[in-house]
């Protein structure tokens, strides 16, 4: 199948990041020779891939456990559309499920009332969190970047024809915010990481890269309140974000601080840090930890993999579970090169990993190191 090539995206990181490469270039000195691009789609390492995607960058796990939605990346200005897709491990199926073919339903029950239904010809996936409610039902939550910043509510609905996504509603983001990930919460709300303002980009990543300076922050939002500003949750680059089961602590991943806090809600605290090199997505595994996907490459790599035309990106990077008691962690899974790098997110589907990617065309599975 084809589908966004996320050619807006490169554009944009590329223009962000430069300055920031530049700055590596006198910090770190010149880098190794590069792995990218890879072209082949052959195993190897213990990691085999599956070359028929466009930009997976989340992924999550159905709650009958048939397969994986994927969110195909599109363009994080807005420039490049993307989409959500049904993938089934076990036979290979994958199915575009929004946006629909047909028009969305302007059904708004679990959103805000004054926000509309996307466009579906922009529509523009990042981070996605799928959750159960109080009420039973199953939601998938979406930032799109698709001509606004918005958090997407769709319902996953699951029976023997198949999976489909209803769109119930939606919030828009207030003013200059500029989404990266998503996690649900029960009273229908949720907490999204706002990573910096969108109308000075630039000027936030270089204070944050060479003053660790803080960018951005966490919102809440519910029906009641709106957005609101997550005390204590400022940051440089907020990106990945998870929540503890009781709802009394989030797992906020500081991108370019390469750190992954946990706040204490209640407290407004960061009660404990770990060190993880440009963590992105973070989810939970069946035993109980954080996975956290760990970028370990230079900056020049990373530019290199904004010029994709074809294959994917073989930046190096870590998988790290993490104690969430203790935020203490190991790597379980590591990779640089063929056949895929530049993991953004790991999700565990009978009983091995699966990784996603924000530059390639491939989604690769994998064992892992308890």
């Amino acid at each position: 199948m084809q589908a966004a090539n996320g050619e807006g995206e490169k554009v944009m990181l590329r223009e962000l990041l430069r300055p920031i490469a530049l700055t590596g270039l006198l910090i770190l000195g010149a880098c190794g020779e590069s792995p990218t691009p890879i072209i082949g789609c052959e195993a190897s390492a213990g990691i085999q891939p599956d070359c028929r995607f466009q930009n997976p960058e989340d992924l999550a796990v159905l709650p009958s456990n048939q397969g994986l939605l994927v969110s195909q990346f599109g363009g994080m200005d807005g420039a490049v559309a993307g989409n959500l897709v049904f993938y089934s491990p076990r036979d290979g199926r994958i199915e575009v499920l929004f946006p629909p073919t047909g028009a969305i339903i302007d059904d708004r029950s679990w959103g805000s009332a004054a926000c509309e239904p996307p466009d579906a010809a922009a529509f523009a996936p990042h981070g996605i969190d799928l959750e159960q409610r109080a009420d039973g039902r199953h939601v998938l939550l979406v930032v799109n970047h698709g001509l606004r910043e918005s958090v997407e509510m769709l319902e996953v609905l699951e029976d023997a024809a198949g999976v489909t996504l209803e769109w119930r509603g939606c919030a828009e983001g207030p003013d200059q915010s500029f989404f990266n990930d998503v996690v649900a919460s029960r009273d229908g709300g949720f907490w999204v990481t706002h990573m910096m303002p969108k109308d000075a980009q630039t000027s936030a990543m270089l204070k944050s890269a060479l003053l660790g300076a803080d960018s951005g922050f966490v919102y809440a939002w519910n029906q009641k309140r709106g957005f609101t500003m997550v005390a204590g949750s400022n940051g440089p680059f907020p990106n990945g974000i998870e929540k503890s089961a009781d709802e009394s602590h989030l797992f906020i991943n500081m991108y370019i601080a390469g750190e992954v806090r946990k706040l204490n809600l209640a407290t407004a605290t960061v009660v404990a840090v770990a060190d993880v090199a440009s963590p992105d997505n973070v989810t939970w595994s069946t035993d109980g930890r954080l996975l956290v996907a760990s970028h370990t490459d230079g900056f020049l790599e990373l530019m290199a993999c904004q010029g994709l035309e074809q294959g994917s990106c073989g930046f190096a990077f870590e998988i790290v579970a993490l104690d969430p008691a203790t935020m203490t962690g190991v790597a379980v899974v590591a990779n640089r090169g063929a056949p895929m790098g530049a993991a953004t997110v790991a999700v565990e589907y009978d009983g091995e990993l699966y990784l996603g990617t924000f530059a390639g065309d491939r989604i690769a599975r994998t064992s892992w190191n308890r």
